[in-house]
């Protein structure tokens, strides 16, 4: 699935990202990575999801949140 259609609340983990090469590099620079961890705090109506990796809150608009692939992180 991806982070657009993850549930608020829920803990996962990247498991793959599609985004223009930038973008990806970006989100490499956040330490946004494949086997990252995070948590959905809100997503908003227009699409944005609003997460929080390693104790650092990020939003992203609901393009890139799309690119982003997810599993449930299994505790």
């Amino acid at each position: 699935m991806s982070l657009k259609d993850a549930k608020v609340g829920g803990i996962y983990q990247v498991v793959g990202m599609q985004a223009e090469k930038k973008t990806m590099r970006r989100l490499e620079a956040l330490g946004i990575l494949e086997g990252t961890r995070m948590e959905v705090l809100n997503r908003k109506r227009n699409g944005t999801a609003i997460i929080k990796v390693r104790g650092t809150r990020w939003a992203f608009g609901s393009d890139i949140a799309a690119g982003i692939k997810v599993e449930e992180y299994a505790v």
